[in-house]
């Protein structure tokens, strides 16, 4: 379970956030400027909450009133940005291995294999980035962030900057770490769609505050087609 309850001042927004979350994807959607950015890199590890605790599966990470942060490389969460942010002077093969090797773990040919066999990327292998697409760009960075051993992943609008075509390319590989990886996901989207598509719980934020929290229902509908 990710438990969340902080707050925080940004300047003159804030963000007062308070949800337990239970669900292999937990969406974080609203639009731009609604905190969700903020409230991920609070469960990152990158902003340290004013007040507030976050915890994994019982494990605090985050408690003010008891003086507890623990800093971000000690979390054990992946982190998928927005764009990808792959080393541009390393193939995809060295790309995969940087977050094993950063969190000093052993070497496992079999997990790896199960990474590069579930995003299928292993055609991509010898590549640098440059000569990747950018829904490549992304299975990548999933397969970094995943054989780092991470006990949650949490995903920043990984698809936001990918034309419909290469989102449409992405969304089975997502759906498939969802059903296979059996590692937990944050989301965060401003795409209803999407997430109707991915998330299982839905975390509704609006200027800084949760205004619902539930299944694919709380989202706005669907609009049809003329």
């Amino acid at each position: 379970m990710l438990r969340v309850d902080v707050s925080k001042q940004l300047g003159e927004f804030s963000v007062e956030a308070s949800f337990a979350s239970e669900g292999r994807v937990t969406g974080l959607f609203g639009a731009s400027g609604a905190g969700k950015s903020s409230l991920i890199n609070m469960i990152a590890g990158l902003l340290q909450p004013d007040r507030g605790v976050i915890s994994i599966d019982g494990e605090t990470l985050d408690n003010t009133a008891e003086h507890i942060h623990i800093p971000v490389h000690r979390r054990r969460i992946g982190y998928v940005f927005q764009d990808a942010r792959l080393f541009p002077h390393l193939d995809v093969r060295h790309n995969l291995d940087y977050g094993r090797r950063m969190n000093r773990l052993a070497d496992d040919p079999a997990a790896r294999k199960r990474v590069i066999d579930l995003l299928d990327i292993g055609n991509l292998l010898d590549r640098r980035p440059g000569r990747l697409s950018g829904g490549e760009r992304h299975r990548v960075a999933l397969g970094r962030a995943l054989l780092s051993q991470p006990r949650l992943l949490l995903l920043d609008e990984p698809l936001s900057s990918l034309d419909e075509e290469r989102k449409e390319e992405i969304l089975p590989y997502l759906m498939r770490l969802r059903d296979e990886a059996g590692i937990p996901m944050v989301y965060v989207s401003h795409d209803a769609a999407e997430l109707r598509q991915l998330a299982t719980e839905i975390v509704m934020l609006r200027r800084g505050r949760v205004t619902a929290f539930g299944g694919a229902e709380v989202l706005p509908p669907a609009v049809s087609p003329a």
